[in-house]
């Protein structure tokens, strides 16, 4: 069944493109998916179908047509699930380190959603496209830690909506190098590609999408620091880009941080341990923790 979504603009809006005021306002969908909903006629404005290059006006009306999925094409795989729950409307996994969570170029199988499709037998969420079945929100493929599945197009919707106005408890943990001096703060910044390397994310200006971290130590080493950092906002690869930017990139980051480490990691050290939200049927609040990884425990008993 195909979604519609409703804004009005606010009436101090000044000249916003409409992809940007909808990969704002719809964080599910990538910019790249909604630049395809305004070229197959899905966006309206003021009950008019705009092109890419429309800016928003004060007190416009948006609707957004989000299509019915297509059947997918995609094989179920009979891969273990590190499970820590499951009902009627959601799925809640610990994903492990190097699974990348949606097909694309270069990882055709092996990822979560190959292996949910077995698990959930095809009972899955559709809002989000046929090569993202189920999928709300997502962790790079070296961070591993929690993540919410979705069966169904109600959960899907309700779970979006609180990803969207940033309601969402995500605490992750993570270990970076040098020693933070301050015990708690706040990185609040701009974040979008990187001008210089766009398969990078990187502190911006201007142009980018609003980024929030908050960060807290639990506990200094000689050289390396371990933390706690809570998402307010959900940019890609936000806690990499925010901790770079202050010089204590994450420990095994070769994207964000030194191209040389003194231990043997798989990418960066990064845990998504805790996720809470409004459940989408009981209405009341959940909340989720994923154990810390081997390799992240022994890492720490060594800094010790």
């Amino acid at each position: 069944m195909k979604e519609s979504y409703e804004f009005i603009a606010e009436k101090d809006m000044e000249a916003v493109r409409i992809d940007k005021f909808l990969s704002d306002n719809l964080e599910d969908l990538s910019r790249s998916m909604i630049q395809n909903l305004i070229k197959s006629g899905n966006i309206f404005v003021n009950d008019k179908q705009i092109k890419a290059n429309y800016r928003i006006r004060p007190m416009d009306h948006i609707v957004a047509n989000i299509p019915e999925a297509k059947e997918i094409d995609i094989a179920p795989e009979d891969i273990p699930l590190d499970i820590l729950y499951e009902d009627d409307d959601i799925l809640i996994v610990n994903k492990p380190k190097g699974m990348v969570v949606h097909p694309s170029n270069g990882h055709e199988s092996g990822t979560l959603v190959n292996a949910v499709l077995y698990h959930c037998k095809g009972q899955l969420s559709g809002i989000n496209g046929e090569i993202r079945p189920g999928i709300v929100h997502r962790i790079d493929m070296d961070t591993t830690g929690s993540l919410i599945i979705c069966k169904n197009d109600n959960a899907h919707r309700f779970i979006a909506e609180q990803i969207a106005v940033h309601s969402i408890n995500r605490i992750y943990e993570g270990i970076v190098h040098g020693i933070v001096k301050e015990d708690e703060g706040t990185i609040h910044t701009l974040i979008g590609r990187s001008p210089t390397d766009r398969k990078k994310m990187a502190v911006l200006k201007s142009d980018g999408r609003e980024a929030i971290t908050h960060f807290k130590v639990l506990k200094r080493f000689k050289n390396y620091t371990y933390c706690e950092f809570k998402l307010e906002t959900g940019r890609t690869h936000q806690i990499r880009v925010h901790m770079a930017s202050i010089n204590h990139p994450l420990v095994g980051d070769e994207v964000y941080g030194p191209k040389k480490c003194p231990f043997k990691l798989q990418g960066q050290t990064l845990h998504a341990k805790t996720i809470g939200f409004i459940h989408p049927s009981s209405h009341e609040y959940v909340e989720f923790t994923a154990p810390t990884p081997d390799y992240f425990d022994e890492l720490l008993k060594k800094l010790d």
